[in-house]
């Protein structure tokens, strides 16, 4: 024991000496060294310290400050995080020049710490570098899992679990119990994905539903969290924020369910194959990970996948499939308890529409407008993802200022969609202006940057149709077969991550519109 605190007391110190020596050259070379300001430093920026250069000015919701920053230094600024070069653009304007007149040149992701190790040396779609094995893994996802036939193939599976749903929802509220809805309605999309993905129900085990979950919120949460490592390099051994025990735990628990289920399913191929029913087409309907498999297996593929990458690929579709449609949900229903009228408004628009004999439909949702600027601007107000990041691959000149090669880039879409010189009170939740006559060439897939929810460019979510198509429904079953009561008003703060949850988790009390529930 008495080593132990021998030891600490020993390494407090060397932290110590170590960051006074830094900052004692940095204050040296700042003063008697510096150069006059070139490229970057033209820029507007904020005022700086000597190492941590902008970092402290980064809550807990680095959106937030940026956005804040933005209002007093304009929508283009240069920040120095660490020793890592940053640009921040926080309006339509600028967010065009980089996601389309420059997309090429700013189509690479930052590599951090903490998403190289979650993501499997970050071999996930969505933070995988840009290159060949990008361009596959886009190829593959576009075709055989997110494009229009297999997204028409799995209706059945979003449809039965929708009825699953309402039906659980249903017996909650006949008990008289609480729903905490961000739990049911990631657990809604994590069945969906998974089944389209994996050919298996998550909650068709609770360890495996509880592994899911416990990676998506901690990945999500770690991978919007601004690690001192990745900008000071001093940093990155020490752990001062302990994120590394986190995502060591988090990249442990997902490996090991990802084992059980390639088990699983290498003893299923291998019994189809004993059975001749794998080889020819029209034998049997190949889920995701088949297809990941039998390009593993294939030693003359276009792109060599190893296991890591299946294993990263799968839980890129878990994260970006689950989390982001259920957080998005559960700030419609917030919004709109918060706004009984919106909320009146919309449920007498699914009663005209649908009816009170048969349950919502995907087929449905074209015939109801008001529904969908309800979602619509649910998503201006709640991005899924409020920061996209990139990073330079070359030197470019943008806006008369040289940027270089490897200048991280943050566009702050959550900035974006409260402008005031596009948006009309833009701080309030009013569905009606997408119906109304200047709102309604806004096209919530990015193409006039004035909304970006999915991102835009070449690296935008292809995951988009999916997701809403898993969100039109499920919101309008919910306000079609329920009422949602809660005690006073919801609070509407935002907790951290990469995506955007809520900082209290919405628990309602289910009472039913509809008894016995349509689900025919």
């Amino acid at each position: 024991m008495a080593m132990e605190v021998v030891l600490a007391e020993y390494a407090n110190s060397y932290i110590t000496i170590s960051l006074i020596s830094l900052l004692s050259i940095f204050l040296i070379r700042h003063f008697f060294f510096s150069n006059p300001p070139t490229g970057l430093q033209l820029l507007p920026s904020p005022s700086s310290l000597p190492i941590l250069g902008h970092l402290h000015l980064l809550t807990s919701i680095p959106h937030q400050a940026l956005y804040k920053l933005s209002l007093r230094h304009g929508p283009l600024l240069h920040l120095r995080l660490g020793t890592v070069p940053c640009v921040v653009a926080c309006s339509a304007d600028t967010a065009r020049l980089f996601l389309k007149d420059y997309d090429a040149t700013f189509s690479d992701r930052a590599q951090s710490a903490t998403i190289k190790y979650i993501t499997f040396n970050s071999s996930s779609f969505t933070f995988a570098r840009y290159g060949p094995y990008w361009r596959f893994i886009k190829k593959l996802f576009m075709t055989d899992l997110l494009g229009n036939r297999a997204l028409g193939q799995h209706k059945h599976v979003r449809r039965e679990e929708l009825h699953r749903l309402m039906k659980k929802i249903s017996s909650m509220a006949e008990q008289g119990r609480a729903v905490h809805v961000g739990e049911e309605l990631m657990m809604h999309a994590n069945n969906i994905v998974s089944t389209m993905a994996l050919s298996m129900r998550c909650s068709g085990s609770d360890k495996d539903a509880e592994v899911v979950t416990q990676v998506v919120k901690e990945a999500t949460e770690l991978a919007g969290r601004f690690n001192l490592g990745d900008y000071i390099p001093v940093f990155e051994k020490l752990d001062l924020q302990g994120f590394r025990k986190r995502f060591e735990a988090t990249r442990k628990s997902f490996d090991e369910m990802m084992d059980r289920i390639l088990k699983k399913k290498e003893e299923e191929r291998k019994t189809m194959k004993e059975m001749g029913l794998g080889g020819g087409e029209g034998d049997r309907v190949k889920d995701f990970l088949d297809m990941l498999l039998d390009i593993y297996e294939d030693k003359g593929a276009e792109i060599r996948l190893t296991m890591d990458n299946v294993k990263a690929i799968i839980q890129d579709i878990f994260i970006a499939g689950s989390d982001t449609s259920g957080i998005t949900i559960e700030w419609a229903l917030a919004e709109l308890i918060n706004h009984p009228s919106v909320l009146h408004k919309a449920v007498a628009e699914i009663d005209i529409v649908v009816g009170k004999s048969r349950m919502i439909d995907e087929s449905d949702i074209s015939n109801l407008p008001y529904l969908q600027a309800i979602v619509k601007e649910t998503l201006r107000l709640h991005p899924t993802v409020p920061l996209i990041p990139r990073m330079s691959t070359e030197d470019c000149t943008i806006g008369g200022y040289d940027i270089p090669a490897k200048t991280k880039l943050f566009i702050n879409v959550w900035a974006i969609n409260r402008d005031p010189n596009y948006w009309k009170d833009p701080l309030r939740f009013y569905p009606e202006r997408f119906i109304e006559e200047e709102q309604q060439a806004t096209d919530i897939k990015g193409q006039h940057f004035h909304m970006l929810p999915f991102g835009s460019g070449r690296r935008s979510c292809p995951g988009a149709s999916l997701a809403l198509l898993v969100i039109h429904p499920t919101l309008a079953a919910m306000l079609q077969c329920f009422d949602w009561k809660v005690n006073g008003p919801i609070d509407m703060v935002e907790g951290p991550g990469i995506t955007l949850p809520r900082a209290q988790p919405l628990v309602c009390s289910p009472v039913c519109r509809l008894n016995p529930l349509p689900l025919a």
